[in-house]
């Protein structure tokens, strides 16, 4: 098949050339043994956009051998901070430059605004990665007393070598930035693979990569399905660390296959069920502003999505009824049209899932506040959807829905609200919302969780580390806490003094 597809972006008329192979050295090549192809769908019209290499085991092996051809050569420990800082400069320009035609891209595969995915998921892309250039030649040791006069010892934070990088479908440009940049920043080389639902952008960035600068082989890009591509990476025993975002299922898989290989390092951001608690104190306008956003944005496909909220119940009755108005407000529809908020969701599996778990929560005896209606049309698009009259039992509030969907329970005191907030197997979000700033303190302390926001919700900032605790996940991104993911420490003792007198 040809190594590129020319493509209109209907709403703009705008032509593109999309690279569809797979990248490997700079270069975008077929696969070695395979003819097949994915398919890359618009989750808002559900037509093929194009059809991509679909890499095989081998395309695998292939990739890794040029990351690890790059990081004993030409990367690594071969090219100095400054030098990895001013090409993640470089990349972050190009990005800032093509802005606009990598937003189109995404919502075209993905299915969210343009807007959102321009100003938020690329703009914060762009600042990820001039982070972490930053950090590029900030990546320091320590040095130790031992005995001042015969012995020191320092350390050296070096990098890990090549690293497995799987990425989601619900930010593709925003998770492919966090994961590269830390990565990049400390000398690791990486074979990439994105989510089969949403190549485009990956490839298009992989492009990029290549128009900056880096050497051959530090950065490979394999299309590919989960349970081939992901699988070979995560048993791969040349492979040093692989880092994964997406579902709990899927991380135990990646977990098992390192630790069975060669027990490479591993970080994982997995799945959430994240509570969200709004006591009589709050500013209860802010604080349903914030809840919307927490479960609505990007239509509810977010690993931090707090999909459940319990309500003091002095403020309940009120609450939900201004919560339900302005879940109203948002427009959810195609992506391109500046008026929406919210795009389809992502794929027809995954419009699937979501109509399963409203019909769930119907059968089981929750009560619809708001929404439960398919649309009629083309199009997987899910409207705001809010539950009541919810018990602790239900499928919807054990477990992860990824679609704007929200449950809503009541509770009467602190340590009430606290226990159901924790009543869960995940802990990667939680938030709060009171003007207490005693019981802020205590509650934000005692719920579980890898992050608490107080008084707002969901937005993150790269120079804050992001992860979960207990079934969501292993590792931190973001901050420098991420660097630690990419480095190994290495302890050096210097004896420049003490004579050994043998035999002992």
């Amino acid at each position: 098949m040809s190594l590129t597809a020319r493509i209109t972006i209907p709403a703009t008329n705008r032509e593109l050339e999309i690279p569809t192979g797979i990248f490997i050295n700079n270069e975008f090549v077929p696969s070695a043994d395979s003819n097949e192809v994915i398919d890359a769908i618009n989750p808002a019209t559900e037509e093929v956009i194009c059809s991509v290499v679909a890499g095989s085991e081998k395309d695998i092996d292939i990739a890794v051998a040029a990351a690890r051809k790059a990081f004993n050569t030409t990367w690594g420990k071969n090219v100095t901070g400054f030098e990895r800082s001013r090409l993640l400069n470089k990349l972050a320009d190009l990005i800032e430059r093509d802005q606009q035609v990598l937003a189109e891209v995404e919502t075209l595969n993905n299915g969210k605004p343009v807007k959102i995915a321009r100003d938020f998921d690329i703009g914060d892309t762009i600042q990820c990665l001039r982070y972490y250039a930053g950090w590029a030649d900030k990546i320091l040791g320590q040095t130790i007393e031992v005995d001042n006069k015969t012995k020191l010892a320092f350390t050296r934070h070096e990098p890990i070598g090549v690293c497995g990088q799987i990425i989601p479908w619900n930010y593709p440009i925003n998770m492919w930035a966090w994961k590269v940049a830390p990565a990049l920043a400390c000398g690791c080389t990486i074979v990439m693979k994105p989510s089969e639902l949403t190549p485009l952008t990956a490839l298009m960035l992989s492009k990029l990569v290549a128009e900056a600068g880096f050497p051959p082989g530090v950065l490979n890009t394999v299309n590919s399905l989960g349970p081939v591509g992901g699988a070979a990476l995560s048993a791969h025993r040349n492979v040093d660390k692989v880092a994964f975002t997406g579902s709990t299922v899927t991380g135990r898989k990646i977990m098992e296959a390192a630790a069975k290989s060669n027990l490479k390092k591993v970080s994982l951001e997995l799945g959430g069920k994240s509570p969200h608690l709004v006591f009589e104190s709050a500013d209860l306008d802010q604080a349903a502003n914030w809840v919307c956003l927490g479960v609505l944005y990007n239509t509810g496909q977010d690993c931090t999505a707090g999909s459940r909220l319990y309500v003091q119940d002095t403020i309940y009755d009120k609450f939900i009824s201004l919560l339900v108005t302005k879940a109203k407000e948002l427009v959810i529809g195609d992506g391109f049209d500046e008026k929406t908020g919210g795009g389809p969701v992502v794929s027809k599996a995954q419009y699937d899932r979501v109509w399963g778990y409203i019909e769930s929560g119907k059968s089981e005896g929750a009560k619809l506040a708001l929404g439960g209606q398919k649309r009629p049309g083309k199009g997987y698009y899910v409207d705001p959807t809010v539950f009541t009259n919810i018990t602790s039992d239900m499928k919807i509030v054990k477990e992860e829905i990824f679609g704007p969907v929200l449950s809503v329970g009541r509770f009467k005191t602190e340590e009430e609200a606290i226990a159901l907030a924790n009543d869960t197997t995940y802990g990667l979000g939680a938030g709060l919302h009171s003007n207490d700033a005693n019981q802020c303190m205590r509650v934000s302390s005692a719920l579980e969780a890898g992050t608490v926001w107080v008084n707002q919700y969901n937005l993150v900032n790269n120079n804050v580390p992001f992860g979960g605790k207990k079934q969501s996940g292993i590792g931190r991104e973001l901050g420098s806490y991420a660097l630690e993911e990419y480095t190994s420490v290495k302890a050096v003792h210097w004896n420049f003094g003490d004579r050994l007198d043998w035999p002992l």
